[in-house]
């Protein structure tokens, strides 16, 4: 059975129907209850924005064995993260280090924010990363051993917050770069094949 909706008064001051002592018509509220698309509206602004990818450095897996990887926070300044957000940054000549107790990006490429004007930064200036007590030490301890490097992968937003994708890195000597482009080879032909089969 039809459940008839509920009504509430509307209550209007300087209601001319009011002062003559006639009721204005009711307005029906649904069976559910008031007006949830308010509520909707809300939920979909806090919703995630996701991950979204400003800076790659496509040579790292080419040139060192990557092992363990960690995200850091990163702390730009305002023209920074304006100049990333457009998809300009440079990871190519980059590289992080630990010095006094803090991590550091060096030698990354952020341009000039062509707005920004006199208030702009240094576009190679060194940036601080945000890592916890436990991570900079696990790096620390890594980086120690001959050999071994931390290596910027990327530089992304992940919910509009800027971050910074970590590898611990060992050099490759010259065979296993060959080795390392023979293999990339070998896996394109193997792509290609694959998917010349599915076009017959």
């Amino acid at each position: 059975m039809h459940e008839p909706p509920h009504y509430s008064p509307v209550n209007v001051p300087g209601d001319p129907a009011r002062k003559s002592g006639r009721l204005r018509p009711l307005q029906p509220i649904p069976p559910s209850g008031y007006d949830s698309r308010t509520v909707k509206a809300a939920a979909k602004k806090g919703e995630r924005e996701g991950v979204k990818i400003v800076a790659q450095n496509r040579t790292a897996s080419y040139n060192y064995h990557l092992l363990d990887k960690f995200e850091a926070g990163l702390m730009l300044v305002g023209t920074e993260v304006k100049a990333l957000r457009e998809g300009k940054g440079s990871l190519r000549e980059a590289y992080a280090e630990i010095r006094g107790g803090e991590a550091w990006l060096v030698n990354c490429h952020i341009p000039e924010y062509q707005p920004g004007g006199f208030r702009n930064h240094d576009p190679l200036r060194k940036r601080k990363l945000l890592l916890h007590r436990r991570e900079l030490e696990r790096l620390l301890v890594q980086t120690q051993q001959k050999g071994m490097t931390i290596v910027p992968l990327k530089i992304y937003f992940r919910d509009g917050r800027a971050k910074c994708e970590l590898a611990v890195g060992k050099g490759k000597k010259f065979h296993d770069r060959r080795e390392s482009e023979r293999q990339k080879e070998a896996k394109r032909e193997a792509d290609e094949a694959i998917y010349r089969s599915r076009r017959r």
